[in-house]
Protein backbone atom coordinates (compact mmCIF):
# COMPACT_ATOMS: atom_id res chain seq x y z
CA UNK A 1 0.00 0.00 0.00
CA UNK A 2 1.44 3.39 -0.94
CA UNK A 3 1.89 6.17 1.61
CA UNK A 4 -0.71 8.35 -0.15
CA UNK A 5 -3.24 5.52 -0.22
CA UNK A 6 -2.68 4.76 3.45
CA UNK A 7 -3.16 8.41 4.38
CA UNK A 8 -6.61 8.33 2.81
CA UNK A 9 -7.69 5.71 5.33
CA UNK A 10 -6.10 7.17 8.47
CA UNK A 11 -3.32 9.80 8.58
CA UNK A 12 -0.64 9.20 11.19
CA UNK A 13 -0.28 12.49 13.05
CA UNK A 14 -0.78 14.12 16.44
CA UNK A 15 -4.54 14.24 15.97
CA UNK A 16 -4.65 10.47 15.61
CA UNK A 17 -2.69 10.07 18.85
CA UNK A 18 -5.07 12.34 20.75
CA UNK A 19 -8.15 10.56 19.39
CA UNK A 20 -6.72 7.16 20.30
CA UNK A 21 -5.96 8.34 23.84
CA UNK A 22 -9.46 9.75 24.26
CA UNK A 23 -11.10 6.57 22.96
CA UNK A 24 -9.04 4.43 25.35
CA UNK A 25 -9.97 6.66 28.29
CA UNK A 26 -13.65 6.43 27.30
CA UNK A 27 -13.47 2.64 27.10
CA UNK A 28 -11.84 2.44 30.54
CA UNK A 29 -14.27 4.93 32.08
CA UNK A 30 -17.37 3.19 30.74
CA UNK A 31 -16.15 -0.24 31.86
CA UNK A 32 -15.40 1.15 35.32
CA UNK A 33 -18.67 3.10 35.64
CA UNK A 34 -20.79 0.13 34.46
CA UNK A 35 -18.70 -2.24 36.60
CA UNK A 36 -18.15 -4.53 33.62
CA UNK A 37 -16.29 -7.24 35.48
CA UNK A 38 -17.20 -10.79 36.51
CA UNK A 39 -16.51 -10.09 40.18
CA UNK A 40 -17.60 -6.41 40.37
CA UNK A 41 -13.99 -5.35 41.06
CA UNK A 42 -13.35 -3.15 38.05
CA UNK A 43 -10.84 -5.65 36.71
CA UNK A 44 -12.03 -5.30 33.13
CA UNK A 45 -11.37 -1.55 33.16
CA UNK A 46 -7.76 -2.18 34.17
CA UNK A 47 -7.48 -4.88 31.51
CA UNK A 48 -8.72 -2.45 28.85
CA UNK A 49 -6.14 0.15 29.90
CA UNK A 50 -3.32 -2.40 29.93
CA UNK A 51 -4.44 -3.86 26.59
CA UNK A 52 -4.43 -0.43 24.96
CA UNK A 53 -0.94 0.40 26.21
CA UNK A 54 0.38 -3.05 25.30
CA UNK A 55 -1.06 -2.79 21.80
CA UNK A 56 0.68 0.56 21.31
CA UNK A 57 4.06 -0.74 22.44
CA UNK A 58 3.78 -4.07 20.60
CA UNK A 59 2.72 -2.52 17.30
CA UNK A 60 5.52 0.03 17.55
CA UNK A 61 8.08 -2.74 18.05
CA UNK A 62 6.61 -4.93 15.30
CA UNK A 63 6.53 -1.97 12.90
CA UNK A 64 10.26 -1.51 13.44
CA UNK A 65 11.13 -5.21 13.22
CA UNK A 66 8.88 -6.45 10.42
CA UNK A 67 11.08 -5.19 7.59
CA UNK A 68 14.06 -7.02 9.10
CA UNK A 69 12.20 -10.24 9.85
CA UNK A 70 10.80 -10.78 6.35
CA UNK A 71 14.29 -10.92 4.82
CA UNK A 72 15.16 -14.24 6.45
CA UNK A 73 13.13 -17.47 6.44
CA UNK A 74 14.45 -18.61 9.87
CA UNK A 75 13.55 -15.26 11.40
CA UNK A 76 10.17 -15.39 9.67
CA UNK A 77 9.41 -18.83 11.11
CA UNK A 78 10.61 -17.72 14.53
CA UNK A 79 8.24 -14.76 14.39
CA UNK A 80 5.32 -17.02 13.43
CA UNK A 81 6.23 -19.34 16.33
CA UNK A 82 6.25 -16.32 18.64
CA UNK A 83 2.74 -15.38 17.47
CA UNK A 84 1.55 -18.93 18.09
CA UNK A 85 3.15 -19.08 21.56
CA UNK A 86 1.58 -15.80 22.66
CA UNK A 87 -1.81 -16.97 21.37
CA UNK A 88 -1.54 -20.24 23.30
CA UNK A 89 -0.57 -18.47 26.50
CA UNK A 90 -3.34 -15.90 26.12
CA UNK A 91 -6.06 -18.44 25.31
CA UNK A 92 -4.96 -20.93 27.93
CA UNK A 93 -4.87 -18.43 30.77
CA UNK A 94 -8.26 -17.07 29.75
CA UNK A 95 -9.76 -20.54 30.06
CA UNK A 96 -8.07 -21.72 33.25
CA UNK A 97 -5.51 -20.57 35.79
CA UNK A 98 -4.05 -24.00 36.51
CA UNK A 99 -1.30 -25.95 34.75
CA UNK A 100 -3.61 -27.36 32.07
CA UNK A 101 -3.62 -24.03 30.20
CA UNK A 102 -0.97 -25.26 27.77
CA UNK A 103 -3.51 -27.65 26.23
CA UNK A 104 -4.84 -24.57 24.43
CA UNK A 105 -2.01 -25.21 21.95
CA UNK A 106 -3.90 -28.20 20.55
CA UNK A 107 -7.05 -26.45 19.25
CA UNK A 108 -5.11 -23.48 17.91
CA UNK A 109 -2.58 -25.67 16.10
CA UNK A 110 -5.26 -28.09 14.84
CA UNK A 111 -7.12 -25.23 13.21
CA UNK A 112 -4.25 -23.14 11.87
CA UNK A 113 -1.47 -25.52 10.83
CA UNK A 114 -3.38 -27.53 8.17
CA UNK A 115 -4.67 -24.36 6.49
CA UNK A 116 -1.24 -22.66 6.43
CA UNK A 117 0.46 -25.83 5.14
CA UNK A 118 -2.16 -26.17 2.40
CA UNK A 119 -1.65 -22.55 1.36
CA UNK A 120 2.12 -23.01 1.16
CA UNK A 121 1.93 -26.31 -0.73
CA UNK A 122 -0.53 -24.96 -3.29
CA UNK A 123 1.50 -21.80 -3.77
CA UNK A 124 -1.42 -19.51 -2.90
CA UNK A 125 0.76 -17.95 -0.20
CA UNK A 126 4.55 -17.81 -0.77
CA UNK A 127 7.04 -18.38 2.03
CA UNK A 128 7.61 -14.66 2.35
CA UNK A 129 6.89 -12.57 5.41
CA UNK A 130 4.97 -9.88 3.61
CA UNK A 131 2.30 -12.47 2.74
CA UNK A 132 2.71 -15.25 5.32
CA UNK A 133 2.77 -13.15 8.50
CA UNK A 134 -0.56 -11.31 8.02
CA UNK A 135 -2.40 -14.41 6.79
CA UNK A 136 -1.06 -16.57 9.61
CA UNK A 137 -1.73 -13.81 12.13
CA UNK A 138 -5.38 -13.54 11.07
CA UNK A 139 -5.85 -17.31 11.32
CA UNK A 140 -4.12 -17.58 14.70
CA UNK A 141 -6.20 -14.68 16.01
CA UNK A 142 -9.40 -16.37 14.88
CA UNK A 143 -8.37 -19.66 16.46
CA UNK A 144 -7.45 -17.88 19.69
CA UNK A 145 -10.90 -16.26 19.95
CA UNK A 146 -12.74 -19.47 19.17
CA UNK A 147 -10.65 -21.49 21.63
CA UNK A 148 -11.23 -19.00 24.45
CA UNK A 149 -14.97 -18.74 23.85
CA UNK A 150 -15.46 -22.47 23.31
CA UNK A 151 -13.34 -23.52 26.28
CA UNK A 152 -14.82 -20.99 28.70
CA UNK A 153 -18.41 -21.66 27.67
CA UNK A 154 -17.90 -25.42 27.95
CA UNK A 155 -16.36 -25.22 31.42
CA UNK A 156 -18.96 -22.73 32.64
CA UNK A 157 -21.74 -24.99 31.43
CA UNK A 158 -20.25 -28.05 33.12
CA UNK A 159 -19.96 -26.13 36.39
CA UNK A 160 -23.54 -24.87 36.21
CA UNK A 161 -25.03 -28.22 35.16
CA UNK A 162 -22.74 -30.59 37.02
CA UNK A 163 -25.79 -32.33 38.49
CA UNK A 164 -26.92 -33.30 35.00
CA UNK A 165 -23.47 -34.69 34.24
CA UNK A 166 -23.60 -36.84 37.35
CA UNK A 167 -27.13 -37.99 36.47
CA UNK A 168 -26.02 -39.01 32.98
CA UNK A 169 -23.12 -40.96 34.45
CA UNK A 170 -25.48 -42.67 36.89
CA UNK A 171 -27.50 -43.83 33.89
CA UNK A 172 -24.43 -45.52 32.43
CA UNK A 173 -22.84 -42.89 30.21
CA UNK A 174 -19.08 -42.56 30.27
CA UNK A 175 -17.72 -39.47 31.99
CA UNK A 176 -16.37 -37.93 28.78
CA UNK A 177 -19.59 -38.63 26.86
CA UNK A 178 -21.73 -37.11 29.58
CA UNK A 179 -19.60 -33.97 29.74
CA UNK A 180 -19.57 -33.73 25.95
CA UNK A 181 -23.35 -33.84 25.66
CA UNK A 182 -23.83 -31.16 28.30
CA UNK A 183 -21.09 -28.80 27.11
CA UNK A 184 -21.53 -29.08 23.33
CA UNK A 185 -24.47 -26.66 22.84
CA UNK A 186 -22.80 -23.93 24.90
CA UNK A 187 -19.39 -24.38 23.25
CA UNK A 188 -20.94 -24.14 19.79
CA UNK A 189 -21.85 -20.51 20.54
CA UNK A 190 -18.15 -19.71 20.03
CA UNK A 191 -18.81 -19.96 16.29
CA UNK A 192 -21.40 -17.17 16.28
CA UNK A 193 -19.04 -14.16 15.90
CA UNK A 194 -17.37 -15.69 12.84
CA UNK A 195 -20.70 -16.75 11.37
CA UNK A 196 -22.22 -13.30 11.81
CA UNK A 197 -19.16 -11.60 10.34
CA UNK A 198 -19.27 -13.86 7.28
CA UNK A 199 -23.04 -13.56 6.78
CA UNK A 200 -23.03 -9.76 6.95
CA UNK A 201 -19.81 -9.00 5.08
CA UNK A 202 -20.36 -6.29 2.48
CA UNK A 203 -23.72 -5.38 4.00
CA UNK A 204 -22.77 -4.31 7.52
CA UNK A 205 -18.98 -4.08 7.42
CA UNK A 206 -16.13 -3.97 4.94
CA UNK A 207 -13.35 -5.92 6.72
CA UNK A 208 -9.74 -4.83 6.86
CA UNK A 209 -8.38 -7.17 4.20
CA UNK A 210 -10.90 -5.87 1.66
CA UNK A 211 -10.24 -2.20 2.43
CA UNK A 212 -6.48 -2.74 2.55
CA UNK A 213 -6.45 -4.41 -0.86
CA UNK A 214 -8.48 -1.58 -2.40
CA UNK A 215 -6.20 1.07 -0.94
CA UNK A 216 -3.20 -0.91 -2.18
CA UNK A 217 -4.45 -0.65 -5.76
CA UNK A 218 -6.19 -4.01 -6.21
CA UNK A 219 -9.42 -4.26 -8.13
CA UNK A 220 -12.69 -4.74 -6.21
CA UNK A 221 -12.88 -8.31 -7.54
CA UNK A 222 -9.39 -9.14 -6.28
CA UNK A 223 -10.10 -7.52 -2.91
CA UNK A 224 -13.38 -9.42 -2.62
CA UNK A 225 -11.70 -12.74 -3.45
CA UNK A 226 -9.01 -12.24 -0.80
CA UNK A 227 -11.59 -11.25 1.82
CA UNK A 228 -13.77 -14.23 0.94
CA UNK A 229 -10.80 -16.55 1.37
CA UNK A 230 -10.01 -15.02 4.78
CA UNK A 231 -13.58 -15.41 6.00
CA UNK A 232 -14.01 -19.00 4.79
CA UNK A 233 -10.59 -20.00 6.13
CA UNK A 234 -11.52 -18.50 9.48
CA UNK A 235 -14.74 -20.51 9.55
CA UNK A 236 -12.74 -23.71 9.04
CA UNK A 237 -10.08 -22.76 11.58
CA UNK A 238 -12.60 -21.77 14.22
CA UNK A 239 -14.78 -24.86 13.73
CA UNK A 240 -11.76 -27.12 14.24
CA UNK A 241 -10.54 -25.09 17.22
CA UNK A 242 -13.91 -25.26 18.99
CA UNK A 243 -14.29 -28.98 18.30
CA UNK A 244 -10.85 -29.77 19.71
CA UNK A 245 -11.29 -27.48 22.72
CA UNK A 246 -14.63 -29.15 23.49
CA UNK A 247 -13.06 -32.59 23.28
CA UNK A 248 -10.23 -31.57 25.62
CA UNK A 249 -12.74 -30.23 28.15
CA UNK A 250 -14.88 -33.34 27.92
CA UNK A 251 -11.88 -35.58 28.55
CA UNK A 252 -10.67 -33.46 31.46
CA UNK A 253 -7.42 -32.44 29.80
CA UNK A 254 -8.41 -28.80 30.00
CA UNK A 255 -10.13 -28.06 33.28
CA UNK A 256 -10.41 -25.74 36.25
CA UNK A 257 -9.64 -26.47 39.86
CA UNK A 258 -12.51 -26.98 42.27
CA UNK A 259 -15.80 -28.89 42.00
Amino acid sequence: MSESAASVLLPVNATLGVVLAVLLVVAVAVAAYARLSPDDSGGRAREIAVAGVRATVQLAVVSLLIGWVVRSVPLLLAFVLLMFSVAVRTAGRRITDNSTWWWAAAPIAAGVVPVVVALLLTGLVPLKGIALIPITGILIGGALTATVLGGRRALDELHTRRGEVEAAMALGMLDADARLEIARPAASDALLPGLDQTRTVGLVTLPGAFVGMLLGGASPVQAGAVQLFVLVALLAVQAVAVAVALELVARGRLHRDGP
